[in-house]
């Protein structure tokens, strides 16, 4: 017979292993390091943020070389992700990669991650979205799906290995010079190859960058924002300060409001949640509770 002590002992054990398996994994437990992808921008106050959460950070600064010479800006800010993706080739954990622009929210660390942790088959987990989509979510909550711009995202080393293929795919397709929405394709060339691609529930951070001349010039949209936010920023983005180095706090809640009717707008038209992907899921119900739930937020 079990005695009382040994039943409660039992009991706490069934009970503890069960939290585990509930909670899902800290963001900061699971990633290697953090690569800081910039140019000449300042990244101080980007690491300190992140440092202060627990994270490994390392600065991988575009070099310019004279070959390249003349080459799109698109293409050049593909070559320095592909230099981070070939250190995140040879990590243990899986890496996140963020861009110099990059304004994290505060506890990022504390945030879970995006994805499954027990999948052996994740591809690329973003941290902030843009244009992004859910095809579908699971028991756990977690949502697979699209998105493009590369601000801030996790790579395993299997899925680093096979990005770094793609950067030969598009020299050799496209060419150095030319303008190539390759940020729009990783989703696409992930999938292809077995990998499983996640979005957040909502972003973790936003993209405080300035418009880029180079999209506008070429009939895209030149200005994006994170729709929906986990919480309040850690600091006071790029674009929401002045020439005199003042901050417009104003400036910052114009365009995060813009962002979140953006955001919304999107989820009525069926922009975010596809009505034909809702027309097909055997769970419709959860697909949709997620889609509403995430912008059930008071954060701008």
């Amino acid at each position: 017979m079990v005695s009382t002590d040994q039943a409660k002992a039992t009991e706490s054990t069934v009970n503890s292993k069960a939290k585990q398996h509930i909670e899902m994994p800290r963001l900061v437990d699971q990633i290697s390091k953090v690569l800081i992808i910039a140019y000449q921008e300042s990244t101080q106050v980007l690491e300190a943020a992140l440092v202060k959460e627990g994270f490994e950070c390392e600065v991988v600064r575009q070099v310019d070389r004279e070959e390249l010479r003349g080459s799109s800006p698109s293409y050049l800010c593909m070559l320095n992700h592909q230099r981070a993706w070939r250190q995140a080739a040879e990590a243990e954990q899986s890496t996140l990669i963020v861009e110099a622009d990059f304004v994290p929210v505060e506890g990022i660390g504390k945030l879970p991650v995006p994805y499954d942790s027990d999948d052996q088959k994740v591809g690329i987990a973003w941290l902030y979205t843009c244009a992004s989509q859910v095809y579908s979510v699971s028991e756990r909550g977690y949502a697979r799906g699209f998105s493009t711009a590369m601000v801030a995202y996790i790579l395993t080393p299997q899925s680093a290995g096979a990005l770094v293929e793609m950067v030969e795919e598009i020299r050799t397709t496209s060419g150095a010079n030319a303008y190539t929405t390759w940020d729009s394709e990783v989703e696409g060339f992930l999938r292809a190859r077995q990998f499983r691609n996640y979005i957040p529930f909502r972003n973790y951070g936003e993209h405080g960058g300035r418009p880029n001349p180079e999209h506008r010039q070429n009939g895209l949209s030149s200005v994006h924002r994170a729709d929906v936010l986990y919480g309040k920023l850690a600091f006071l983005p790029p674009y929401a300060v002045q020439p005199d180095g003042r901050g417009s706090q104003f400036q910052l809640l114009t365009a995060r409001l813009q962002a979140r009717l953006k955001g919304i707008a999107r989820l009525v038209r069926g922009r975010f949640l596809r009505f034909k992907i809702v027309r097909t899921s055997s769970v419709p119900g959860r697909l949709i509770g997620f889609a509403l739930r995430r912008q059930l937020s008071f954060w701008l």
